[in-house]
């Protein structure tokens, strides 16, 4: 028999540490020292940007708001993952995977948003210098940090619940480390065409459309730079870029594998590799690549420890 009400009475076994068992000591080890990186770097940034008033910028503000976005992330994931490792039990209630997708799918919505607009803040440095302070005002900046935020966890509302309606048969076995939509529909036995028609929306709109406008600002901002007639003055231009270049291409280029995987010749230890990436080790990168990479943010950090 096939029902609902069966899957939330149950609740899911996560397959993804099925063939890692052997190494779960050292995976546990492993996953502790990665949260623990994630949360000081990224808090670490936070408090920098809130106590040196010479960050009290747009672009820092937005950086706070990607730290931010990094520590929800991480936090949807890991510390089931690690409760799961300690009790040696890899099940989740079926509100539990629910709830944990709904988080994932929003925060995981929200951060191309933000990317997008960091390329947008840095277009507007670069080639709207004179009109910076008025696009980039203060005000704006809150509007569209709340527009970011309101985009995310809309898509992840239609997502979640058009999810909540599947039905499930037999042993609900998830073959992932956590839950997110995907996976649920790899084992749903009711009609999953609709999910796949939003989910093809859904990587459009969330996905490729903040992609495209990143592009798009990055190519004005190179036309610009390129008009720039000292090397020093260039250098200087897209030094400022650096860093949001690597955590985008980082972001863009692991969410693409994440969640464009074929069906076929499907591996587990890949998914849970490519998922690990994805929603451990990027979090943990993003702060790493903007401390080391940004001046302002080393002065900062050294000011705060009296260096």
């Amino acid at each position: 028999s096939c029902s609902q009400n069966k899957t939330q009475g149950t609740g899911f076994i996560l397959l993804g540490f099925s063939s890692l068992l052997s190494q779960e000591v050292y995976l546990f080890l492993m996953f502790v020292a990665a949260y623990l990186v994630t949360l000081i770097s990224n808090f670490m940034i936070i408090i920098l940007i809130l106590l040196d008033a010479h960050l009290h910028t747009p672009m820092y503000f937005f950086l706070s708001q990607l730290s931010c976005l990094d520590i929800c992330l991480s936090s949807v994931v890991v510390p089931k993952i690690l409760v799961s490792f300690l009790r040696q039990q890899y099940t989740i209630s079926y509100n539990q995977c629910l709830a944990q997708a709904f988080f994932l799918i929003g925060f995981t919505g929200c951060e191309p948003a933000l990317l997008a607009i960091m390329a947008y803040d840095r277009y507007a440095a670069i080639c709207q210098p004179l009109h910076y302070a008025h696009l980039m005002r203060s005000k704006v900046c809150i509007q569209m940090s709340v527009a970011i935020w309101l985009w995310g966890f809309l898509d992840s509302a239609i997502y979640t619940a058009l999810a909540s309606k599947l039905d499930f048969c037999g042993q609900l076995l998830v073959p992932h480390m956590f839950c997110d939509v995907p996976p649920l529909l790899k084992i749903a036995c009711s009609d999953t065409s609709i999910h796949k028609l939003v989910s093809y929306i859904n990587s459009t709109l969330v996905g490729l459309v903040p992609v495209l406008l990143i592009i798009l600002s990055y190519f004005y901002i190179l036309s610009c730079i390129l008009q720039i007639h000292s090397k020093i003055g260039r250098r200087k231009a897209f030094s400022t870029c650096a860093s949001h270049l690597a955590v985008v291409t980082l972001f863009v280029g692991n969410a693409f594998v994440n969640y464009n995987q074929p069906s076929a010749g499907y591996s587990l230890e890949v998914d849970t590799l490519i998922s690990t990436m994805f929603c451990i080790i990027t979090p943990m990168l993003n702060p790493l690549i903007y401390s080391l990479r940004n001046k302002e943010v080393k002065g900062a950090l050294k000011k705060l420890l009296n260096i």
